[in-house]
């Protein structure tokens, strides 16, 4: 098999490493000897170690006749788009890390490699080190998939666990996220779940057999979380996680990315720092939670060098085509119980104005926190955080009864609410 690498950053580095160091059991599992031939980046790198491959800056230098597989490792869109398909074209297997190609052109390359009978490896594209993709494929082929959850942002989940176990401010740690290499200097796509969404796109297609369709993931980010909510979180017994979730409903699919609270009791809540985790439900092997490292140069190799090895023996297998329409649940129509914490003034009569205005919107308190030793002064008024946990509720609900409560001259318009999931 002869390999060619587009792009020599971290990740490409990872790779030539693992080729090095892992050769023999590579080439065993092959059946045959493996060579990386060319390697292609905008910048050379004369410190590394190609493995004896010929280097290039041009990405068009990979489409050649002694290149079977290309290895897109570049990030973005336009030009990596541009080099799949051409790789395609003159009928190369092609293996990516891209997340966000996919989630804007994948359905094009599939469709290609499909009618060209080429496979499209996409191991790495989503959480880094862990197979998730291959389990989905392959090992839950004969299953009816009901639902996926995970925690897929490694800098989303590291900042929250240093918020909740350390209580960090969310700006602090970011700011030490960044210092240690697991945020960017411009932390958008991870703290406002754009990282989270495309990579649920991806999961959600090939779960459900889907178009890929990142425009109709429901995102919201983590930048509007406080230590304050994370302790009354632990309190009620939850921890806050970034999730993303897809799951099937009567008649479509329902997709989102936001902030929820998991019950201490499911070990969803225990994944810490930047691990990822993915828990899927099916109907034949019920419930399974896979757990790693989601980023970094050598787990997310690990799992481009599990797609080159599959492409090599012939198993690897594109996802299935499309069957079904791109039909989503309206965020709107979404059903679930609420952390809410409002800041109400330190006076008589607080609570019962805030259980009139839930009681005729027909919603039941599951839970009270209310502390005298909590109470702080805005605009020279002493105000109590008044934290509840409600029972079930459509969000269409839930946001008009949280306008009205704004309203109420006892209470600060600041009202902060984050979803409750329910996991078995």
């Amino acid at each position: 098999m002869r390999v060619g690498i587009a792009g020599l950053g971290t990740v490409a580095q990872g790779v030539l490493a693992l080729i090095k160091e892992n050769r023999a059991r590579i080439e065993a599992q092959l059946g045959h000897p493996l060579h990386v031939t060319r390697v292609a980046s905008r910048t050379p790198r004369p410190d590394l170690d190609l493995l004896g491959a010929s280097f290039n800056t041009d990405l068009g230098s990979l489409i050649a006749d002694d290149v079977d597989v290309v290895i897109e490792l570049i990030g973005g869109v336009d030009d990596a788009f541009t080099l799949l398909d051409q790789a395609l074209t003159t009928q190369k297997h092609v293996v990516t890390a891209n997340k966000a190609l996919l989630a804007e052109r994948g359905n094009e390359l599939f469709d290609k490699a499909r009618n060209h009978k080429l496979a499209l490896g996409f191991e790495a594209s989503v959480a880094g080190g862990i197979p998730v993709i291959d389990v989905i494929k392959t090992g839950l082929a004969g299953n009816q998939i009901s639902s996926i959850v995970g925690i897929v942002n490694g800098t989303s989940n590291y900042i929250l666990s240093a918020m909740s176990e350390n209580g960090t401010p969310f700006q602090d740690a970011l700011k030490r996220a960044q210092e240690l290499g697991y945020a960017e200097m411009d932390p958008t796509f991870d703290v406002e779940g754009i990282d989270a969404a495309q990579k649920l796109s991806l999961l959600t297609a090939l779960a459900f057999d889907k178009q890929i369709d990142g425009d109709a993931v429901y995102t919201e980010g983590i930048s509007s979380m406080n230590v304050e909510d994370l302790q009354y979180a632990r309190e009620l017994g939850f921890a806050v996680k970034h999730v993303a979730i897809a799951q099937r409903t009567e008649s479509s699919i329902d997709t989102r990315v936001h902030l929820a609270l998991i019950s201490d009791r499911n070990l969803l809540s225990q994944v810490s720092g930047v691990q990822n985790a993915v828990q899927v439900e099916a109907n034949g092997v019920q419930s399974l939670l896979l757990v790693g490292p989601g980023a970094g140069s050598r787990p997310t190799a690990s799992s481009v060098m599990s797609d080159v090895i599959a492409v090599g023996n012939g198993s690897s297998r594109l996802p299935a085509a499309a069957t079904t329409q791109k039909d989503h649940v309206a965020m709107d129509d979404i059903e679930c119980a609420n952390y809410v914490n409002i800041q109400g003034l330190d006076v008589p009569g607080v609570m019962a104005t805030i259980s009139d205005v839930l009681a005729k919107n027909q919603i039941s308190i599951e839970a009270v926190i209310q502390k005298m030793e909590d109470i702080t002064t805005e605009n020279g008024q002493p105000r109590v955080p008044v934290v509840l946990l409600t029972n079930r509720v459509k969000e269409s609900v839930m946001q008009d009864t949280l306008k009205q409560i704004s309203q109420l001259p006892t209470v600060s318009d600041t009202i902060r609410r984050i979803r409750v999931l329910e996991l078995d």
